[in-house]
């Protein structure tokens, strides 16, 4: 094997857990070229094939307008389920192991689909993933930051039902201009229900941000972060705490968070000591699924193989498995590169 073919072997086959994923963010074209001939749903594209080439994006704004547009052909549970589908298959031939996945009941719910019909396909996938692909899973609830706290508050109250079903709540959409605090207290009455909490932040927003989904939101995980390094003293911070970031990098140069790989920071993150790991955010959209991420940000950023197996780790580490299950897959990793 070339070095090239030997080191994508070893990225594929690692042993990792996928945490920051928005499963309407795996919708692809053809995917919803099926559900919409299903409901007779009228696309604005002709074509897959025009519709792949419609997916260049200036910003976030950019990438949501299209992403919601799409979500609109999810209809029943067995979208749904087909939905989940389709991304557990993909996950597992790049070596996932665990998946904590993000869904948007706002998305449905605002259009009339009943947040069970939403729920219940998506748990039935994963339960149907987990007895084929072995893959574990956790669900991650997210609040639409460009709603109202009041909305999400609703949303908060649909999901009572569904505690035994959904580990966290998150906060995700157009960051600019929506900051955590404005979820302080839906975040709150969160957290007393017994979810743990996560937040988008420092993507598009500042430092300020992560900052308040750290004190304010009190999250076990910032996804995203990457604008951290603008204040050092955070850095420092999240060094210190060990606090997770769920770093998208092919998200980040397809929403021109930055223009090239080249200049992502994650290696800088890495060798700061952070507890950084690598995830596709919405892969349908930005160009790959998990193995495509690492080749990138291997290729882009000269990771070695040492990188590599202290992303994995980390990301095991980052999880909401039980301590058991960590030490498992630690294992497992360590197993993996020994052999």
């Amino acid at each position: 094997m070339t070095d090239k073919n030997s080191i994508d072997a070893f990225m594929r086959g690692i042993p990792k857990a996928e945490l920051h994923l928005h499963i309407e963010g795996s919708l692809e074209p053809e995917l919803m070229f099926a559900l919409a001939h299903k409901h007779g749903v009228k696309l604005p594209y002709a074509s897959v094939e025009e519709l792949r080439n419609a997916y260049q994006f200036d910003d976030l704004q950019s990438f949501l307008d299209l992403y919601y547009a799409g979500a609109a052909v999810l209809r029943d549970e067995d979208d749904f389920h087909a939905l989940t589908m389709a991304y557990l298959k993909r996950v597992h031939a790049d070596g996932v192991v665990h998946v904590e996945i993000f869904f948007d009941p706002q998305t449905h719910t605002e259009r009339g689909i009943a947040f069970a019909t939403v729920i219940d396909g998506i748990r039935r996938a994963l339960a149907d993933g987990e007895r084929e692909f072995g893959i574990t899973h956790r669900l991650i609830m997210c609040f639409l930051r460009h709603l109202d706290a009041a909305d999400a508050m609703r949303t908060l109250e649909q999901a009572l039902p569904y505690k035994d079903a959904i580990v966290a709540v998150g906060l995700d959409s157009s960051e600019r201009g929506h900051p955590p605090s404005k979820f302080e207290a839906v975040f709150s009455r969160a957290r007393s229900e017994g979810f743990l909490a996560v937040a988008h932040a420092g993507e598009e927003g500042p430092p300020a941000y992560i900052i308040e989904a750290l004190d304010l939101l009190k999250v076990a995980r910032v996804d995203h972060g990457v604008r951290c390094e603008e204040d050092p003293a955070l850095v420092q911070r999240l060094v210190q705490d060990r606090m997770p970031l769920t770093v998208c990098p092919l998200s980040n140069v397809k929403l021109r968070v930055v223009e090239r790989m080249q200049d992502h920071n994650l290696k800088r993150l890495l060798d700061r000591g952070l507890c950084v790991t690598i995830n596709s955010d919405d892969p349908a959209y930005f160009g790959g699924y998990m193995f495509a991420n690492f080749q990138a940000a291997q290729r882009g950023l000269d990771l070695s193989r040492e990188d590599i197996t202290q992303l994995a780790a980390n990301s095991i580490e980052a999880s909401f498995l039980r301590a058991a299950e960590k030490k498992h897959w630690q294992e497992k990793i360590r197993e993996f590169v020994a052999a």
